[in-house]
C-alpha cells in the first residue's frame, strides 16, 4: 500500500525531521547542539566565511543566536564527542561512527593502490609524515613545514606534505584531533580514535543500509537519489538494497508524491516510519547552501521549487544572485535568496542583494526576514545592517527593516546601498 502526499505535506515531513518544527530555546547549551547533530548526522565544513563559515549557520538556523565559541569548544578542541571525515564532503561526524566509513577509507586506499598512483609515487613522502606524527603527536602542517627533510639541496615540495596529509586522512591512517582558528592539526588515527572504536568493524553492506537508515531518519521523505546523496554514496547497488532491506523491516514506507515526477512519470519515493507530518511549519531561518535542506540541487528543485547553484565560481559580471547568496526559508517554502556580508570593519551585515523566489508573498516574508536578518548581525556583532539596490526583494527588505514594529529590528538599519 503506497501512501500518496501532497508536495507541501513531504516538505513539512523533511523540515520535521530536520529540526524546523522546534522552538528556539531562550538559551544555547552543549545539549541543544548535540541535538542538532542527532538530527543531521553531519555538519558539512566550508573555508569561506563572507558572513559565517557553513557549519557554524545550521546550529543558528534551528537554534536562533548562540555564542560560536560553543561551537569550538564541542566540535574543534580535542574531545571523543566528533571528529572529521568525508561523510558528505568534509563534514563533522560522531566519533563513534567512523568504523562506519572504513569502506569508504577502504574505497580510497584501493583506488590509489596502482603502481603509477600518487601513493605509490610518493611513499617516501607518506612514511616520513606518519614517523613525524608518531614521534611528535599531534601537528598543524606549518609544523611539519619547518621540519620537512632537505633532499639535493632543497626542500620537499610543501604541496607533497600537504597531500600526504589529505590522502592519510582520507585513508584512515590519520585522523583530525582539532582546530585552532581554522587551521587543523594532524595525529595518527589512534591518537585520536578510542581503541575500542578503532578496533570495531562494521561490514560493507552493513554500513551503507545504516547510512541509507539515517539518511531516511533526516530526510523525513526521500527519493534513492535524495537518500544516495546525503552521504555521498555511489555505489547505487548498495543503497537499493539497503532501500529494500530497510522495507522488509519496516523502517522505510513507500510513499507518492504529487509533483516529484521525472518525464511524468512519479518517482519512488519513501517515508521513514518515524517521521512526522506537521500541519504546519511555522521557521524562518537563513540557511547555509551547505545545510542539507538545499544542498542536493535535484532535491532543492524538485522539493522546495529552488533552482539553487552556488556562484562562487561564476566571474563577478555573471553573477545572478551574488557570490554567496543564502537560500531563506520561511515557513515550509524557501522563499528568498540573500548575498550577505559581514564587514567587520564598520560593524554592518550588508546585504549584497536580495531576490524572492516564485512562491514568496513578498507582503508577508519580508518582515519575517528582517526579523532573521538582525538576528543574524546580532548573533555576528554587527551593529547595523545595509540593504544594497540589486534584486527583487531588495526594495521590500528595506522597507521592512525600517519600519518594523520591533524597535530592535529598525535599530540595525544604517542605509540603503546605491547599486549601478
Amino acid at each position: 500500500m503506497t501512501d500518496t502526499l501532497s508536495a507541501s505535506q513531504a516538505r513539512r515531513i523533511a523540515l520535521a525531521a530536520q529540526g524546523f518544527t522546534r522552538a528556539r530555546p531562550s538559551s544555547v547549551s552543549a545539549r541543544h547542539l548535540h541535538r542538532v547533530m542527532g538530527r543531521l548526522g553531519v555538519l558539512q565544513i566550508d573555508s569561506v566565511n563572507v558572513f559565517a563559515r557553513s557549519h557554524y549557520l545550521p546550529m543558528f538556523s534551528r537554534l536562533g543566536a548562540y555564542d560560536p565559541a560553543l561551537l569550538d569548544r564541542v566540535f574543534h578542541s580535542r574531545t571523543t564527542h566528533y571528529v572529521e571525515y568525508m561523510a558528505h564532503e568534509a563534514t563533522f561526524i560522531p566519533v563513534e561512527d567512523w568504523p562506519l566509513w572504513r569502506f569508504r577509507m577502504d574505497d580510497f586506499r584501493a583506488r590509489w593502490a596502482g603502481p603509477d598512483s600518487w601513493m605509490s609515487t610518493n611513499a617516501r613522502t607518506l612514511q616520513w609524515v606518519k614517523d613525524e606524527l608518531r614521534d611528535r603527536g599531534p601537528l598543524r602542517p606549518a609544523d611539519l613545514r619547518a621540519d620537512a627533510p632537505r633532499e639535493r639541496g632543497t626542500w620537499w615540495d610543501w604541496d607533497d606534505v600537504k597531500l600526504a596529509l589529505e590522502h592519510l586522512w582520507r585513508t584512515g591512517d590519520v585522523a583530525i584531533s582539532g582546530r585552532k582558528g581554522f587551521e587543523r592539526s594532524y595525529a595518527l588515527a589512534e591518537n585520536v580514535i578510542p581503541a575500542g572504536i578503532l578496533s570495531t568493524h562494521v561490514p560493507r553492506d552493513e554500513a551503507i543500509r545504516e547510512l541509507t537508515r539515517r539518511a531516511a531518519r533526516s530526510s523525513g521523505v526521500a527519493t534513492q537519489s535524495d537518500l544516495a546523496d546525503y552521504h555521498r554514496i555511489r555505489d547505487r547497488a548498495a543503497v537499493s538494497q539497503s532501500i529494500a532491506d530497510l522495507i522488509d523491516e519496516g523502517e522505510l514506507l513507500p510513499v507518492a508524491v504529487r509533483g516529484w515526477d521525472r518525464a511524468g512519470r512519479p518517482i519512488p519515493a519513501w517515508r521513514h516510519h518515524e517521521a512526522v507530518l506537521p500541519r504546519r511549519v511555522d521557521a524562518a531561518a537563513l540557511l547555509t547552501p551547505f545545510d542539507p535542506i538545499v544542498w542536493f540541487r535535484d532535491r532543492a528543485l524538485r522539493a522546495f521549487e529552488l533552482d539553487y547553484r552556488i556562484e562562487i565560481y561564476v566571474p563577478a559580471e555573471k553573477r545572478r544572485y551574488g557570490y554567496y547568496s543564502l537560500p531563506v526559508l520561511v515557513g515550509d517554502r524557501i522563499v528568498a535568496r540573500v548575498d550577505l556580508k559581514a564587514d567587520r570593519a564598520t560593524s554592518t551585515l550588508q546585504v549584497q542583494s536580495a531576490w524572492w523566489e516564485p512562491q514568496a508573498n513578498p507582503a508577508e516574508d519580508a518582515e519575517r526576514i528582517a526579523v532573521e536578518l538582525a538576528l543574524a548581525a546580532s548573533w555576528q556583532g554587527l551593529a547595523h545592517i545595509s540593504v544594497s539596490g540589486w534584486g527583487s526583494a531588495a526594495e521590500g527588505l528595506h522597507a521592512a527593516l525600517s519600519f518594523h514594529p520591533d524597535a530592535s529590528v529598525r535599530r540595525h538599519v544604517h542605509a540603503r546601498e546605491r547599486t549601478s
